[in-house]
């Protein structure tokens, strides 16, 4: 019982500390003449994700390598199936060009590339250090490009991101919430990994599965009030870009840092080798046709994100418990429902691509 508390009070201040660093920094950024564009892609999109820095190199510094590359994998599984398709069926979300025809395609490039270098069993400080590097290029193009941005572009991000005002006064205030937020993030990492490490033990389940589930969800958390709050208040642009954002931090960031801090490196399990890693993967290749499908994400492929979701954590739950219904439903998921999904997914991509080069005169009316 103690555990569990335990663990619920570092996700508590995990969450309270992730947004007290959002705040603080958006509004230290803002003064300091950031553009609101790079504010809300840097700032905020790695302020959500501090969670998962936090608790990956704890782990990884503890020596729980399942739980430091789980969290990770499991984030990312999450942020795409549970967090946009729990979003898409409040309300239809909006994807912004750049996204498909940047963004995703760089998620994807990092998903295969971090199978490519779980290969040889372990996330070596080598490959930590190319990982940091890519994201230092990242944020480079982000600077260039935030120069370029429209006026409209740039009044949407500070409505969202960046104070109208800020009065001098309020610039300790401010640092505080850096500095407490970053307190926070440390002290509820501990809590988290060493309440969830215990309750693994206690309940015979492997750090890995901890990871990919409990510990990823409840990491995962600032993104899911960020997307569901700009999806309530109309942003559905900013929801999408808050998801993928994480997820290229996620890669880039939290698993570069961590692996390149942690001596000799993270481990690989072999089960995310095996499955969790490649369904990463799977779940991000979907986000192309999906995304560029009217440009938008609908109710009916939110219901099946998140549908997908709840099977990857069954999976997970039956698998843990060596569970009789175990391979059954893996062939469902492998033979049948995974399949008939890709069918889907790249008859509405055909659909599409032929509507787009399809003159404008012979289109039928605009749903």
């Amino acid at each position: 019982m103690a555990n569990a508390l335990l663990l619920l009070a570092g996700l508590g201040l995990l969450i309270g500390g992730a947004d007290a660093l959002v705040r603080g920094g958006s509004r230290l950024a803002a003064v300091a003449g950031i553009s609101p564009l790079v504010i809300g892609l840097t700032v905020v999109a790695f302020g959500t994700s501090a969670p998962e820095l936090a608790v990956t190199v704890k782990a990884a510094t503890t020596g729980a390598a399942g739980m430091a590359l789980g969290n990770v994998v499991g984030s990312n599984i999450f942020n795409v199936l549970f967090i946009l398709g729990l979003s898409a069926l409040v309300a239809p979300l909006v994807v912004a060009q750049r996204l498909v025809r940047l963004d995703v395609p760089l998620m994807i490039l990092l998903s295969i590339g971090l199978f490519l270098l779980a290969l040889d069993g372990r996330i070596g400080r080598l490959d930590g250090l190319g990982l940091c590097t890519a994201l230092l290029a990242y944020m480079a193009f982000l600077v260039r490009q935030s120069r370029r941005e429209a006026a409209a572009v740039r009044a949407e991000y500070d409505h969202a991101f960046a104070p109208r005002a800020h009065p001098p006064r309020r610039l300790a205030t401010d640092v505080a919430l850096v500095v407490g937020g970053l307190a926070l993030l440390v002290l509820g990492s501990r809590w988290l990994v060493t309440g969830a490490v215990t309750v693994a033990l206690h309940l015979g389940v492997s750090e890995l599965v901890i990871g990919l589930t409990i510990v990823a969800a409840g990491t995962s958390l600032p993104e899911v009030v960020t997307s569901l709050v700009a999806t309530v208040r109309g942003e559905r642009d900013i929801a999408v870009g808050n998801v993928i954002g994480s997820n290229l931090f996620n890669i880039m960031g939290v698993l570069g840092i961590a692996a390149g801090i942690t001596p000799g490196g993270i481990r690989v399990a072999p089960a995310l080798l095996r499955f969790d890693i490649p369904i990463m993967i799977v779940v991000a290749l979907a986000c192309l046709p999906i995304f560029a499908s009217g440009a938008r994400i609908s109710r009916v492929e939110g219901a099946v994100l998140f549908a997908y979701w709840c099977a990857y954590t069954l999976y997970l739950v039956l698998a843990a418990g060596r569970h009789d219904a175990l391979p059954l439903v893996s062939a469902v998921l492998l033979y049948f429902a995974l399949p008939l999904t890709a069918l889907t997914l790249a008859f509405v991509a055909l659909r599409e691509w032929r509507a787009r080069r399809q003159p404008a005169g012979r289109r039928g009316p605009q749903q």
